[in-house]
């Protein structure tokens, strides 16, 4: 799939992971995107480690393929002139610096869509735009902590926990990604650029509608519910004789399945848990319940009956078992690239097909510099 964003330029001027994960779902997707780095130190993500493979972080690898890397200081005259170049021929510029960074350097939105029309400008912020915090930076452990996330993850009565995969910034790259293919769409039609706005706040209340509707609809504040979810019970982990096992039983017929598979009738009749908001009421009798009649065999032999009887069921499964199954590797879902430096250099393809395949893995992660003499020729 070689994308239908060939020959859309991108800049992708950014760090960390939000800004490059925007960028690199758009290289994924057929443009040519230069990453503009600090001369000198490059991406921050560059030195993100231990591990690093074959002396480079696993974290850069993961955000950048499909990218070239040119290094700039926008405070040199001659490189901010280069850089001035750049946002004249480019159709996108994908940014997430400190707030004000680029504008203090002449290239805000304001300036760069009067150098060049037709850009569509992305802003990636912390707080979003306006508000007292507008100008301050921010972290995706900062969100989620800010965002009320932390307080529903995590086991009730434990201390606050952080979904420990980056969910806000990986978040926000998707959205700042849609509204770029919005306003490409868009500029097809006007002929016009524009100012996009994304932010990872915004995206940490976009992961929460149903928390939010729960409050505003009767007042209570959600807590943490470990494995589970709001209005849905049995929804959640459950131990087993050697492991945990995730079983989701969403409506009636799949409760009484679950009930009869562990030969269990006096729970149907038991009026706690009748129907779903009496056993949401009574989740933590139920748990108990539910574990020991699960304790009498292990993970591998209750997935194989739940999945027998219809009921929706997973094992919790370590990165290595995940890697290594045949779903996955069914799927394709790992792809390789040549790479220069790492002769077993594998990266997780982006989770869409079309026609079939997958985005076209075109090249690794850049050195740093790696491409300036060829964009700049261009």
């Amino acid at each position: 799939m070689t994308g239908s964003l060939g020959g859309i330029r991108v800049l992708d001027v950014t760090t960390s992971v939000a800004g490059p994960f925007a960028a690199l779902i758009l290289g994924d997707l057929g443009a040519d995107v230069l990453k503009v780095e600090r001369r000198g130190s490059g991406d921050d993500t560059r030195r993100w480690g231990p591990p690093f493979w074959a002396g480079e972080s696993p974290h850069f690898t993961a955000l950048n393929r499909n990218k070239r890397s040119v290094a700039l200081n926008l405070k040199d005259p001659a490189d901010a002139e280069t850089f001035g170049k750049l946002v004249d021929t480019a159709d996108v510029l994908v940014q997430n610096l400190r707030p004000g960074a680029l504008a203090r350097n002449g290239f805000g939105p304001e300036e760069a869509l009067r150098r060049n029309p037709r850009l569509i400008y992305c802003e990636m912020t912390g707080y979003g735009s306006g508000g007292p915090l507008a100008d301050l930076p921010a972290y995706d452990p900062l969100m989620q902590a800010f965002s009320g996330l932390m307080a529903i993850t995590g086991e009730d009565g434990g201390p606050p926990a952080r979904i420990p995969v980056s969910i806000l910034d990986q978040g926000t790259g998707m959205w700042a990604a849609i509204a770029v293919l919005d306003a490409l769409r868009e500029r097809d039609r006007t002929g016009s650029g524009t100012h996009l706005e994304v932010s990872l706040l915004g995206t940490a209340l976009m992961w929460q509608p149903a928390q939010l509707g729960n409050y505003f609809a009767n007042g209570t504040v959600p807590g943490r519910l470990g494995s589970g979810t709001i209005g849905i019970y049995p929804y959640a982990a459950f131990p087993t004789a050697d492991g945990w096992v995730v079983i989701s039983a969403g409506n009636q017929s799949l409760w009484l399945a679950l009930c009869e598979l562990l030969a269990r009738p006096d729970l149907v009749t038991d009026p706690r848990f009748a129907e779903n908001p009496d056993r949401v009421a009574h989740r933590d009798e139920l748990f108990a319940e539910l574990s020991k009649s699960l304790a009498e065999r292990g993970t591998a032999a209750w997935v194989e009956a739940l999945q027998a009887v219809g009921v929706p069921c997973a094992p919790i499964q370590t990165l290595d078992q995940v890697v290594a199954h045949e779903q996955v590797r069914g799927m394709g879902a790992i792809g390789a690239v040549a790479h220069p430096r790492i002769p077993d250099f594998r990266t997780v393809r982006l989770p869409l097909r079309n026609g079939g395949e997958y985005p076209a893995l075109r090249r690794p992660a850049p050195l740093l510099d790696e491409h300036a003499p060829e964009w700049l020729d261009e």
